[in-house]
Order: structure tokens, then sequence, then C-alpha cells
């Protein structure tokens, strides 16, 4: 095994609103290894971008981290103030590529600023170094040097998309997180973002954390797949074995409901996810599991080790 980089246990982020506390993400483990790619996949709502958000304590308003651990380099990223974090942790040892790339450019800063920013505040170099830092890291990702002079606005889509992943390299940081890279991008423009990810990799040796609903997108990518359902961990285990032969009855909802060529019916999982406001009693995806139990609606079910590495919560496996 490889050495171990993140290490999450027991997380719990909770939003905070009017009309009642959202358990977003709600007792969370896992682990990360170095060189290693692991997707966090489930439908909308089910806690995946919160996750992201919370391994670098940066939850938007009104949530919070209120439990447990996230452990890099031994130092609980959970418990750290503001200021340690900007300083030892966020762009140094874990980086983000945010979800809607526009939204997370400055629209009246070049990209070369932005760019260098990270650079100036976090290394005792200048602003012209750190420009030249930049345009030796921008054709790693595909981009020319030139755009530096440029605007977000200029840019395509997937332009910006590459300039957030170079953003979040630009301190060689341990461990990516790129959050639903592919939104929004045409068929042409994802798949060139995904060898992109996956040229990093294999040259850069980069970690990654790889979030998405679209589960052919992770099939593409990750050695591991993490499935979350309503603010848990469903289901977890190398991503071959998971698409092969998926254990939950949720990942196999979720695997089945992918279109196939040559099938004019689609699957879909009936129902809705519960409100996390007030989540159900005992496993959360029981009022829409076709494999219901009467346990199933008294006990959360614990993790049970099916194989090597394989993790599933379920009653059917006790």
């Amino acid at each position: 095994m490889s050495e171990k980089l993140l290490s999450v246990e027991g997380l719990k982020v909770y939003y905070f609103t009017s009309g009642g506390t959202v358990k977003a993400v709600d007792k969370v483990d896992f682990s990360l290894y170095r060189g290693e790619a692991l997707g966090i996949a489930g439908e909308s709502g089910c806690g995946k971008s919160t996750l992201g958000y919370g391994l670098i304590n940066l939850v938007p308003p009104p949530g919070r981290i209120v439990d447990g651990h996230i452990l890099i380099d031994n130092v609980d990223v959970a418990k750290l103030n503001e200021s340690d974090l900007r300083k030892k942790v966020r762009w140094r040892k874990i980086s983000m590529v945010f979800q809607g790339a526009m939204n997370a450019l400055t629209p009246v800063y070049t990209i070369g600023k932005q760019l260098a920013e990270p650079l100036t505040i976090h290394t005792a170099i200048s602003y012209k170094e750190a420009l030249n830092k930049v345009q030796e890291i921008l054709p790693l990702v595909g981009l020319s040097p030139e755009i530096i002079r440029r605007y977000p606005h200029e840019l395509s889509g997937g332009m910006k998309q590459r300039v957030m992943i170079a953003m979040a390299l630009i301190l060689n940081p341990d461990i990516i997180i790129a959050d639903e890279p592919t939104t929004a991008l045409d068929v042409i423009v994802q798949a060139q973002i995904l060898n992109l990810l996956k040229k990093l990799r294999r040259e850069l040796g980069v970690t990654l954390i790889l979030i998405s609903h679209d589960l052919s997108i992770m099939a593409e990518v990750v050695d591991r797949l993490m499935v979350m359902y309503a603010g848990k961990v469903a289901e977890l285990g190398k991503s071959d074995v998971i698409f092969s032969a998926p254990s939950h009855p949720y990942t196999q909802g979720l695997i089945a409901s992918i279109p196939k060529l040559g099938e004019k019916k689609l699957n879909y999982i009936p129902g809705l996810p519960p409100d996390l406001r007030n989540p159900p009693v005992g496993c959360r995806f029981a009022d829409r599991c076709p494999m219901v139990m009467d346990i199933c609606r008294k006990e959360e079910p614990p993790f049970f080790e099916i194989a090597k590495e394989h993790f599933v919560s379920c009653w059917l496996y006790r």
C-alpha cells in the first residue's frame, strides 16, 4: 500500500438554516493514498461537493464542520484556524478545482494576475517571477502562455476549466479536488478535460479526488469509487469491481440508469432522496430500495467489508 495522504474520520458538515439543520455530510470515513484517483459519486444533493469543501475547511455559510477529523500529514485540518489554513494547508497541501469555472474566476482581473496571486501570497517571489512561473505551467494544461493578458470572458468554457486546473497545480499540492470539472461542457471538451486529468496523473503523479454525478466519467479516470447517498457513504471500493458487480442497491440503481446502446427502456430509481433536515431512522435509502427489510427501517447499517477493500453499508451483507 502506498503512502496515506488523507484520512477522514467521522466527518460531519451541517448547514444551519432558518428551516432547520441540514445534515449534508454525516459521519463519513475514508482514506486517500498517494498517486491514486478517488471518485465521489451520487445524485444531486447527496453531499459530494459539501464533502469537497469540507476537506479544505472552506464550507460556505451557513454551513460548518461540526465533528470529525481531516488528517493531512497527521495535522487535523478541521481544527486549524483560518490563518494556519491559508498559510499551511490550502493550495500547499490540498487544492480544489471549483465547480463552474466562470463563477470562480474574477471577471475584472487578467488570467495572469489571478494565477500569479497564489504564488505572491504563499511564497516570497515577486509578481514578475510569479508571472514567469505561470507561463511555465500553462503549457502543462494545454494553454498558450499568451493568455495571461486575457480576461475570463475572452476564453471558452474548456479554456476556463484548464485555467482552474492550472491554478490548482500552481503550488504543487499533494492532493487536487476536481468538483464536477466537465459540467456545462460539450462532449468533445469533456473528453479533452478528462484526457488532461489522466495526463497530469501520469506525468506529475497527481493525487486526485474527482467529484461527479456522471458515472461514465468516473469509469474513465478513478481507481477507487465512493458512492454517497443522503450525506452518507453507501459503497466504497475499487472502481472496476463496483462497475462490474455493484453491491449496494443504490449503486446498482445508479449504474443501471446509465443509457446503453440498443436499450429502448431507461431504468431509473423511483422516489426522492430524504429531507436531510429530518433524515429517517435506519437506512436512508430504505424508502426507495427494492430489497428493503424490516431492520432497514429500524437500525442504521454499519460498513460491512464484503471483499478486500470493498465496503458496503447495507443490511443485505450482515
